[in-house]
């Protein structure tokens, strides 16, 4: 394994402007997730660290080479795609074995390590098999198995995840995690999906226009979001903003709303609580349930407070019908507030 250091790195497309100096220290061992919608390079940043795209400006290193000039072989990577590249001519085994008979690795030395990596992963009775006799899942995972034989210094994941159905995503993930915890390998991970990243990650990186509006770990970024972007990407349900201004003891929406808050900024502008930050109480503030929406152990509401659509997730089984009610009160401590720009108050 190796550190990945990102240095001002820019990637142009005649005058289109993809990437405008992007700087990521990446230390050695760690998993970190390029998160945000699409469109905003995180894709183009992954492949110019794998060395598929042409950087444009600055630099890339891994360990203590500057590679922006290496082809993808001489950078001592694996890289494991949305749409798992295996050959389907090849047995599970010989996909896996691919890159090191490449390499010209001794055949009984190259079976060890493909053994090795399938009881790993769960595949010791399918290296016999073809990719079309194997399940989505499985393919992913030989995929993994792929990158895994070729112990590399960096690995790097490009939304692999995304074919999958949800409960298949959830597995892979957890999957996806217990394997960096026992190789220990740095790993760059690419997702639009905020869970994936809140679940997987050491630190996330969230993008939007080719730039870093943050980077820090999962927590940080949930508990201090720089600015709006960043607090309605991460988390789910996302974080509910009203707009309006501190005044009279309170935040006063733009329909004459009072919303409380413990905090106090003169370019407040606009008011955040997380839907599980606002909870039923009767000592709170009325607002008309709109949709009721049942999930198991937890109920999602949509709220309507004056011109305002908010969002609250209940921990609990609630019983009440659409048009209904109901008292809410934010949670005083879990309040955000953002100036004008949509930047966080000081």
């Amino acid at each position: 394994m190796a550190p990945v250091k990102i240095t001002n790195a820019l990637k142009r497309y005649g005058s289109v402007e993809v990437l405008r100096g992007v700087s990521i220290d990446i230390a050695e061992g760690e998993f970190v997730v390029l998160v945000g919608p699409s469109g905003c390079g995180k894709s183009t940043l992954l492949r110019m660290v794998a060395g598929l795209e042409g950087i444009s400006g600055g630099t890339i290193a891994i360990g203590d080479r500057v590679v922006n000039g290496l082809p993808p072989k001489q950078r001592d990577i694996a890289m494991v795609f949305q749409s798992y590249a295996l050959y389907p001519h090849m047995t599970v085994a010989e996909n896996m074995a691919f890159s090191l008979r490449m390499k010209k690795v001794d055949k009984t030395a190259a079976k060890a390590k493909v053994e090795q990596a399938a009881q790993m992963l769960g595949l010791g009775n399918l290296l016999g098999r073809y990719p079309r006799e194997l399940s989505g899942g499985q393919r992913q995972r030989v995929a993994m198995g792929r990158a895994v034989v070729r112990n590399p210094a960096v690995f790097l994941f490009d939304e692999p995840l995304s074919n999958l159905d949800a409960k298949l995503r959830v597995q892979m993930r957890a999957e996806i995690k217990e394997l960096h915890q026992r190789v220990r390998t740095t790993t760059i991970y690419v997702t639009h999906d905020q869970v994936e990243a809140m679940t997987m990650a050491d630190t996330i990186v969230v993008m939007r226009d080719g730039k870093i509006e943050q980077m820090g770990s999962p927590i940080e970024l949930f508990d201090y979001p720089n600015n709006i972007f960043v607090a309605q990407f991460i988390g789910s349900p996302s974080m509910n903003i009203v707009e309006g201004e501190l005044k009279n003891g309170g935040f006063v929406t733009t329909d004459g709303h009072l919303l409380p808050t413990a905090r106090s900024s003169a370019t407040a502008r606009h008011y955040g609580i997380r839907p599980e930050h606002l909870v039923p109480d009767p000592a709170g503030i009325p607002m008309q349930v709109l949709v009721v929406e049942p999930m198991g152990s937890e109920t999602q509401l949509i709220l309507k407070l004056g011109q305002s659509t908010l969002t609250s997730l209940v921990r609990h089984r609630l019983d009440v019908a659409p048009g209904t009610v109901m008292n809410f009160q934010p949670n005083l401590a879990s309040v955000h507030l953002f100036d004008e720009a949509g930047d966080r108050c000081a």
